[in-house]
């Protein structure tokens, strides 16, 4: 059974007045327990709205959002066990963090979900680890701390909750190379010890490419292909046409196919394209 699913959802803003639009147009779609899930979309493209209806904090104008095989909205009295269950974690999650300490801003979301101090306190630490703060940052106001920190602080505030679904809307924006390298590996980590569902949305390919068990695209708010990460950088071309910026390794296997040189094969990061050619180097030297 999926974890996540959606029956022809729609979603249209501020009907029946002249400013109607349908930002989610009949999208139906499975997410597996377990997955890592990157989303694209381009401004516009109705992923954002997307991404608010799996915990419930869009309802649907029209369609269903199952979690666990249950409609979400069958008891709107239970939508705030939904929130537990899957975690939204928007832009610039740094902006709210307000507790006097690292410790308690983690601890705010277990808290509100009735749990002992053992706890929490497990929950704190297992997730600061997972993100990369030290225990000894735990008694030190959030606000002494860097950018980075900050928003791992936030971060980590959903993570500790434990939601079964995990969802960061463009966790790494605004964020130097480095710092965006540092929060996808930690998100990895926190994927990889717990199993949980994990989506992350992102305007770049490249950070997708790099870890994304499939992608979901959206497009003029309809769902333009959800795939496994291969069969949907297949279609690089085709996504370059919809407004989205395919990797740079991707980019230069299109232009080696175009020219005589076709590998036969989907290239999306750095690490794959390098194994490919010295293995077609050496099978051409005999090596």
């Amino acid at each position: 059974m999926s974890i996540l699913e959606t029956q022809e959802l729609t979603y249209t803003y501020s009907p029946g007045t002249p400013f109607e639009k349908t930002a989610v147009d009949h999208v139906s779609l499975k997410i597996e327990a377990g997955e890592m899930i990157g989303v694209m979309g381009h401004t516009g493209s109705g992923k954002s709205t997307l991404i608010q209806h799996f915990n419930g904090l869009l309802r649907p104008t029209s369609g269903k959002i199952l979690l666990d095989g249950k409609d979400i909205w069958a008891d709107k009295k239970k939508i705030r066990d939904v929130r537990f269950q899957v975690g939204l974690v928007f832009q610039y999650p740094e902006y709210q963090i307000f507790e006097e300490t690292v410790f308690k801003d983690i601890a705010f979301g277990p808290k509100n979900m009735g749990l002992d101090d053992a706890e929490i306190k497990r929950r704190v630490l297992a997730t600061a680890n997972d993100i990369g703060l030290s225990e000894e940052l735990m008694e030190r106001s959030p606000f002494e701390l860097s950018g980075g920190q900050k928003r791992r602080v936030a971060i980590a505030g959903v993570m500790a909750m434990e939601p079964k679904v995990l969802i960061l809307d463009e966790p790494t924006a605004g964020l130097d190379p480095a710092g965006r390298d540092k929060i996808l590996s930690h998100i990895k980590a926190y994927h990889e010890r717990t199993g949980n569902t994990t989506l992350i949305v992102s305007h770049s390919m490249e950070d997708i490419a790099s870890f994304a068990d499939r992608i979901l695209v959206m497009n003029k708010a309809k769902l333009f292909c959800f795939d496994e990460t291969k069969k949907v950088f297949s279609r690089a071309e085709e996504i370059s046409q919809i407004g989205l910026d395919v990797p740079q390794i991707t980019k230069v296997f299109m232009e080696l196919k175009k020219r005589g040189l076709d590998f036969g094969k989907e290239v999306y990061t750095v690490g794959y394209a390098k194994d490919l050619l010295l293995k077609q180097l050496s099978e051409r030297t005999g090596e």
